[in-house]
Protein backbone atom coordinates (compact mmCIF):
# COMPACT_ATOMS: atom_id res chain seq x y z
CA UNK A 1 0.00 0.00 0.00
CA UNK A 2 1.23 3.84 -0.95
CA UNK A 3 0.25 6.90 0.91
CA UNK A 4 -2.67 9.17 -0.47
CA UNK A 5 -2.14 12.61 -0.75
CA UNK A 6 -4.43 13.76 1.67
CA UNK A 7 -8.37 13.44 1.20
CA UNK A 8 -9.39 14.42 -2.02
CA UNK A 9 -6.88 12.11 -3.42
CA UNK A 10 -7.81 9.52 -1.62
CA UNK A 11 -11.83 9.50 -2.52
CA UNK A 12 -10.82 9.22 -5.94
CA UNK A 13 -8.81 6.04 -5.61
CA UNK A 14 -8.73 4.69 -2.11
CA UNK A 15 -7.81 0.82 -3.13
CA UNK A 16 -4.22 0.10 -2.38
CA UNK A 17 -3.68 3.10 -0.50
CA UNK A 18 -3.95 4.09 2.99
CA UNK A 19 -4.57 7.91 4.51
CA UNK A 20 -2.79 8.57 7.82
CA UNK A 21 -4.29 11.60 10.23
CA UNK A 22 -3.94 12.83 13.71
CA UNK A 23 -5.11 9.48 15.67
CA UNK A 24 -6.10 7.08 13.13
CA UNK A 25 -4.88 5.47 10.16
CA UNK A 26 -7.73 3.94 7.14
CA UNK A 27 -6.25 1.73 5.02
CA UNK A 28 -8.03 -0.40 1.80
CA UNK A 29 -5.63 -3.12 1.10
CA UNK A 30 -7.71 -4.21 -1.80
CA UNK A 31 -11.06 -3.55 -3.42
CA UNK A 32 -12.72 -6.14 -0.80
CA UNK A 33 -10.73 -5.06 2.33
CA UNK A 34 -10.14 -2.17 4.20
CA UNK A 35 -10.52 -1.20 7.79
CA UNK A 36 -9.08 2.00 9.83
CA UNK A 37 -6.97 1.91 12.92
CA UNK A 38 -7.01 3.89 16.40
CA UNK A 39 -4.28 4.50 18.57
CA UNK A 40 -3.71 6.94 21.99
CA UNK A 41 -6.48 9.19 23.19
CA UNK A 42 -8.37 10.32 19.82
CA UNK A 43 -9.94 13.77 20.83
CA UNK A 44 -14.01 14.62 19.71
CA UNK A 45 -11.97 17.14 16.48
CA UNK A 46 -9.85 13.85 15.68
CA UNK A 47 -12.84 11.72 15.67
CA UNK A 48 -14.72 14.16 13.45
CA UNK A 49 -12.09 14.16 10.76
CA UNK A 50 -11.94 10.32 10.75
CA UNK A 51 -15.51 9.93 10.23
CA UNK A 52 -15.14 12.46 7.07
CA UNK A 53 -12.41 9.92 6.00
CA UNK A 54 -15.34 6.83 6.52
CA UNK A 55 -17.64 8.19 4.04
CA UNK A 56 -14.93 6.32 1.85
CA UNK A 57 -16.35 3.34 2.49
CA UNK A 58 -19.84 4.42 1.35
CA UNK A 59 -22.06 3.21 -2.30
CA UNK A 60 -20.59 3.35 -4.95
CA UNK A 61 -17.47 0.81 -3.27
CA UNK A 62 -17.67 -2.37 -3.95
CA UNK A 63 -18.84 -4.34 -1.52
CA UNK A 64 -16.11 -5.23 0.87
CA UNK A 65 -14.75 -6.63 4.33
CA UNK A 66 -13.72 -3.85 7.29
CA UNK A 67 -11.64 -4.46 10.45
CA UNK A 68 -11.25 -1.80 12.93
CA UNK A 69 -8.32 -2.30 14.85
CA UNK A 70 -8.80 -0.07 18.23
CA UNK A 71 -6.37 -2.55 20.44
CA UNK A 72 -3.83 0.88 20.74
CA UNK A 73 -6.40 3.02 22.20
CA UNK A 74 -5.72 4.07 25.77
CA UNK A 75 -8.63 5.72 26.73
CA UNK A 76 -11.94 6.59 25.14
CA UNK A 77 -12.98 9.66 25.18
CA UNK A 78 -16.90 9.98 26.02
CA UNK A 79 -17.48 13.12 23.22
CA UNK A 80 -15.36 11.77 20.60
CA UNK A 81 -17.23 8.27 21.09
CA UNK A 82 -20.44 9.63 20.98
CA UNK A 83 -19.48 11.65 17.63
CA UNK A 84 -18.54 8.41 16.26
CA UNK A 85 -21.57 6.74 17.36
CA UNK A 86 -23.57 9.14 16.02
CA UNK A 87 -22.39 9.19 12.71
CA UNK A 88 -22.88 4.97 12.47
CA UNK A 89 -26.02 5.62 13.37
CA UNK A 90 -27.21 7.99 10.85
CA UNK A 91 -25.10 5.63 7.52
CA UNK A 92 -25.82 2.42 9.25
CA UNK A 93 -28.10 1.29 6.11
CA UNK A 94 -25.96 2.67 3.94
CA UNK A 95 -23.05 1.22 5.24
CA UNK A 96 -25.07 -2.05 4.89
CA UNK A 97 -24.90 -2.06 1.33
CA UNK A 98 -21.39 -1.95 1.09
CA UNK A 99 -19.90 -3.58 4.27
CA UNK A 100 -20.37 -7.39 4.35
CA UNK A 101 -18.97 -7.89 7.36
CA UNK A 102 -16.94 -5.80 10.13
CA UNK A 103 -14.33 -7.44 12.90
CA UNK A 104 -13.65 -5.15 15.76
CA UNK A 105 -10.33 -5.52 17.66
CA UNK A 106 -10.94 -4.04 21.61
CA UNK A 107 -8.17 -2.83 23.95
CA UNK A 108 -7.82 -4.23 27.32
CA UNK A 109 -9.02 -2.85 30.25
CA UNK A 110 -11.78 0.05 30.62
CA UNK A 111 -11.17 1.18 27.24
CA UNK A 112 -11.78 -2.06 26.05
CA UNK A 113 -15.28 -2.25 27.76
CA UNK A 114 -16.41 0.97 26.23
CA UNK A 115 -15.34 0.13 23.27
CA UNK A 116 -16.68 -3.70 22.85
CA UNK A 117 -20.44 -2.35 23.69
CA UNK A 118 -20.20 -0.67 20.68
CA UNK A 119 -22.68 -2.62 18.28
CA UNK A 120 -25.14 -2.65 20.95
CA UNK A 121 -25.62 0.79 20.00
CA UNK A 122 -26.03 -0.11 16.41
CA UNK A 123 -29.38 -2.15 14.99
CA UNK A 124 -27.41 -4.75 13.08
CA UNK A 125 -27.38 -3.67 9.28
CA UNK A 126 -24.33 -6.18 8.73
CA UNK A 127 -23.17 -9.35 10.66
CA UNK A 128 -20.09 -8.19 12.97
CA UNK A 129 -17.98 -9.42 15.89
CA UNK A 130 -15.61 -8.19 18.38
CA UNK A 131 -12.01 -9.86 19.02
CA UNK A 132 -8.94 -9.13 20.87
CA UNK A 133 -6.28 -10.07 18.25
CA UNK A 134 -6.08 -8.95 14.96
CA UNK A 135 -5.52 -12.57 13.30
CA UNK A 136 -8.19 -14.29 14.48
CA UNK A 137 -10.54 -10.69 13.33
CA UNK A 138 -8.89 -11.18 9.78
CA UNK A 139 -9.58 -15.20 9.81
CA UNK A 140 -13.34 -14.52 10.71
CA UNK A 141 -13.61 -11.50 8.03
CA UNK A 142 -12.38 -14.84 5.24
CA UNK A 143 -8.66 -13.61 5.36
CA UNK A 144 -6.49 -16.83 4.88
CA UNK A 145 -3.10 -16.37 6.70
CA UNK A 146 -1.31 -16.16 4.12
CA UNK A 147 -2.37 -13.01 2.97
CA UNK A 148 -3.35 -11.77 6.67
CA UNK A 149 0.02 -12.02 8.06
CA UNK A 150 2.29 -10.00 5.88
CA UNK A 151 -1.15 -7.32 5.70
CA UNK A 152 -1.01 -7.32 9.83
CA UNK A 153 3.02 -6.54 9.34
CA UNK A 154 2.68 -3.93 7.10
CA UNK A 155 -0.34 -2.13 8.98
CA UNK A 156 1.96 -2.46 12.08
CA UNK A 157 5.43 -0.83 10.17
CA UNK A 158 2.73 2.49 9.02
CA UNK A 159 1.28 2.67 12.61
CA UNK A 160 5.24 2.68 14.15
CA UNK A 161 5.83 5.10 11.30
CA UNK A 162 2.84 7.65 12.53
CA UNK A 163 3.53 7.09 15.89
CA UNK A 164 6.72 7.19 16.34
CA UNK A 165 7.44 3.85 18.18
CA UNK A 166 9.54 0.94 16.95
CA UNK A 167 8.01 -2.54 16.34
CA UNK A 168 10.31 -3.66 19.81
CA UNK A 169 8.54 -1.25 21.81
CA UNK A 170 5.19 -1.80 20.73
CA UNK A 171 5.19 -5.16 21.26
CA UNK A 172 7.09 -4.41 25.02
CA UNK A 173 3.80 -2.33 25.79
CA UNK A 174 1.33 -4.58 24.73
CA UNK A 175 3.46 -7.28 26.98
CA UNK A 176 3.11 -5.32 29.84
CA UNK A 177 -0.48 -4.05 29.66
CA UNK A 178 -1.96 -7.56 29.58
CA UNK A 179 0.56 -8.33 33.27
CA UNK A 180 -0.03 -4.99 35.07
CA UNK A 181 -0.24 -4.93 37.94
CA UNK A 182 1.91 -7.82 38.63
CA UNK A 183 4.30 -7.54 36.32
CA UNK A 184 8.66 -8.37 36.07
CA UNK A 185 10.83 -8.41 33.70
CA UNK A 186 11.10 -12.22 33.40
CA UNK A 187 7.76 -12.90 32.24
CA UNK A 188 7.51 -9.98 29.85
CA UNK A 189 10.82 -11.21 27.76
CA UNK A 190 9.43 -14.75 27.97
CA UNK A 191 5.78 -13.36 26.33
CA UNK A 192 8.32 -11.71 24.05
CA UNK A 193 9.95 -14.92 22.99
CA UNK A 194 13.36 -13.63 24.35
CA UNK A 195 15.83 -13.76 27.58
CA UNK A 196 15.81 -11.08 29.81
CA UNK A 197 19.33 -10.40 29.13
CA UNK A 198 18.32 -10.55 25.41
CA UNK A 199 15.50 -7.78 26.18
CA UNK A 200 17.61 -5.36 28.58
CA UNK A 201 20.58 -5.26 25.41
CA UNK A 202 17.98 -4.39 23.28
CA UNK A 203 16.12 -1.21 24.94
CA UNK A 204 19.48 -0.32 25.91
CA UNK A 205 20.35 0.14 22.25
CA UNK A 206 17.09 1.92 21.89
CA UNK A 207 18.03 4.00 24.31
CA UNK A 208 15.84 3.10 26.99
CA UNK A 209 15.33 0.67 29.82
CA UNK A 210 12.42 -1.80 30.76
CA UNK A 211 11.90 0.04 33.97
CA UNK A 212 11.30 3.54 32.12
CA UNK A 213 8.81 1.63 29.90
CA UNK A 214 7.57 0.31 32.83
CA UNK A 215 6.50 3.78 33.73
CA UNK A 216 5.63 5.18 31.02
CA UNK A 217 2.91 2.69 30.63
CA UNK A 218 2.06 2.97 34.25
CA UNK A 219 1.25 6.40 33.73
CA UNK A 220 -0.54 6.19 30.39
CA UNK A 221 -2.74 3.22 32.03
CA UNK A 222 -3.48 5.49 34.43
CA UNK A 223 -4.62 8.12 33.01
CA UNK A 224 -7.06 6.28 31.05
CA UNK A 225 -8.53 4.53 34.75
CA UNK A 226 -8.48 9.26 35.88
CA UNK A 227 -10.88 9.33 32.47
CA UNK A 228 -12.86 6.76 32.35
CA UNK A 229 -13.54 5.96 35.91
CA UNK A 230 -14.60 7.53 39.17
CA UNK A 231 -11.26 5.68 41.30
CA UNK A 232 -10.05 6.88 44.36
CA UNK A 233 -6.11 7.55 43.34
CA UNK A 234 -5.10 5.16 45.87
CA UNK A 235 -7.12 2.46 43.72
CA UNK A 236 -5.29 3.83 40.60
CA UNK A 237 -2.16 3.44 41.81
CA UNK A 238 -2.72 -0.34 42.74
CA UNK A 239 -4.08 -0.78 39.37
CA UNK A 240 -1.16 0.32 37.64
CA UNK A 241 0.87 -1.53 40.33
CA UNK A 242 2.54 1.51 42.22
CA UNK A 243 3.58 0.16 46.13
CA UNK A 244 2.16 3.35 47.37
CA UNK A 245 -0.04 6.65 46.90
CA UNK A 246 3.15 9.04 47.12
CA UNK A 247 5.21 6.55 44.77
CA UNK A 248 2.45 6.91 42.08
CA UNK A 249 2.05 10.55 42.53
CA UNK A 250 5.42 11.11 42.43
CA UNK A 251 5.82 8.91 38.94
CA UNK A 252 2.63 10.64 37.66
CA UNK A 253 4.23 14.11 38.02
CA UNK A 254 7.57 13.40 37.31
CA UNK A 255 6.29 12.63 33.29
CA UNK A 256 3.22 14.48 33.21
CA UNK A 257 4.10 17.36 34.77
CA UNK A 258 1.22 18.02 37.42
CA UNK A 259 0.07 15.31 40.27
CA UNK A 260 -2.66 12.91 39.65
CA UNK A 261 -5.89 14.94 40.55
CA UNK A 262 -5.02 18.20 39.13
CA UNK A 263 -4.35 16.53 36.01
CA UNK A 264 -7.92 14.51 36.12
CA UNK A 265 -9.31 17.92 37.04
CA UNK A 266 -8.25 19.87 34.38
CA UNK A 267 -9.49 17.05 31.80
CA UNK A 268 -12.76 17.01 33.21
CA UNK A 269 -13.51 20.65 34.37
CA UNK A 270 -13.30 20.04 37.66
CA UNK A 271 -13.09 22.36 40.44
CA UNK A 272 -10.42 22.17 43.20
CA UNK A 273 -12.64 21.73 45.68
CA UNK A 274 -13.41 18.28 44.42
CA UNK A 275 -9.85 17.05 44.49
CA UNK A 276 -8.44 14.45 47.06
CA UNK A 277 -5.25 14.71 48.24
CA UNK A 278 -2.26 13.14 46.17
CA UNK A 279 -0.09 12.64 49.17
CA UNK A 280 -0.08 10.32 51.73
CA UNK A 281 2.20 8.32 54.07
CA UNK A 282 4.79 6.45 52.17
CA UNK A 283 3.70 2.68 53.16
CA UNK A 284 2.66 0.04 50.86
CA UNK A 285 -1.07 0.07 49.99
CA UNK A 286 -1.41 -3.78 48.45
CA UNK A 287 1.58 -6.61 47.20
CA UNK A 288 2.31 -6.19 43.48
CA UNK A 289 4.58 -7.75 41.17
CA UNK A 290 6.63 -4.90 40.36
CA UNK A 291 10.46 -4.89 40.64
CA UNK A 292 12.69 -2.87 39.85
CA UNK A 293 14.34 -3.95 36.46
CA UNK A 294 17.55 -4.34 35.64
CA UNK A 295 18.89 -1.79 33.15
Amino acid sequence: MRSADGVDDYFRDPHGRYLVGEGFLHWYASADLCGFILWGRPSEAHVRRLVHVLDVELAPAAPHASLVDARRLEAADPAAFAVLVKYMQTREKSFGTSVQRQALVRPEGVAGAVVGGFYTLLTGAYPSKVFTEPAAALAWLGQPEARAAPLLSKLNDLVAEATGQSPLLRELHQAMKGKLPDINLSDVAREMGMSERTLQRRLKEAGTSFQAELNAVQVRMAQGLLLETDMKLTAVAVEVGCASLQHFSSLFRKLVGESPSAWRERQLGKSSAESEPDKAPEEPIAPTGTEPAKS
